[in-house]
């Protein structure tokens, strides 16, 4: 903003000057968010307006319960924090040198439920289908229905096959392309990786799925956390 003013008007403010100005006019320090230039505006507002909109009476007018789902990765390699030394002497972070991860499929309600499936390598077809058997199951006959996004796998033939066996079971609808903001699970997705990363590094395989089952556990007791999700300015309207 000083360099702005500056361009513009020729005036040069201290920073600390530039600050208390931002500070009187209401604005404050804040992490950006980030959009793909791919994204296409258009299709967002009519996905808030239209669609969504669309999908969640045709789910009240079926006792259908909306779940959005998303996957991610998670390893023993997280990025380390900074650490406090005397100047000149970098502190050291003892990790194990072999790079090893599991990969978790999730799915949120705003009513505080979480589902999940913790699996080794990338999300297939299979894994997929299993994911959703399980969400059938576990809805004890209330049908589903799964917001993904654009994932290729999300699209595959057999995942379109084994949809159109289980019509009266679940239904998948898919978000804009390039718009992870819009999911709310993104938001546990980044909340299980913040936790993971204060825990002591793992030092098998094991103990990084021991440790990542434990958290979304917690994260399944605490659904007032899990509808905290759906709280964010991109999020509020699956609220």
């Amino acid at each position: 903003m000083a360099q702005l003013i500056a361009a513009r008007y020729g005036l040069k403010l201290p920073v600390r000057t530039m600050g208390e100005y931002l500070k009187r006019w209401g604005f404050a320090p804040q992490k950006p968010l980030k959009k793909a230039y791919e994204q296409q505006p258009k299709i967002v507002r009519q996905w808030l307006t239209e669609t969504y909109p669309k999908i969640a009476a045709q789910a009240k007018a079926e006792g259908a319960e909306i779940f959005w789902g998303d996957q991610t990765g998670v390893n023993n390699q997280p990025n380390a924090p900074r650490g406090y030394a005397p100047r000149g002497e970098t502190p050291t972070v003892n990790q194990r040198s072999k790079r090893f991860g599991c990969s978790v499929m999730s799915a949120v309600t705003n009513r505080g439920s979480a589902r999940w499936m913790i699996y080794a390598g990338a999300l297939d077809s299979a894994r997929l289908i299993k994911f959703m058997t399980r969400l059938v199951a576990q809805a004890q006959g209330r049908k589903i229905y799964l917001i993904l996004d654009n994932l290729r796998v999300h699209h595959s033939a057999l995942v379109k096959a084994w949809l159109a066996q289980h019509l009266a079971q679940i239904a998948v609808h898919h978000l804009p392309s390039y718009s992870p903001e819009l999911n709310p699970d993104e938001r546990l997705n980044r909340s299980l990786k913040s936790k993971l990363a204060q825990l002591p590094a793992p030092r098998d395989a094991t103990a990084l799925h021991r440790q990542t089952l434990a958290q979304l556990r917690s994260c399944h007791r605490q659904p007032a956390l899990v509808q905290s999700y759906f709280q964010s300015a991109t999020t509020v309207y699956a609220a």
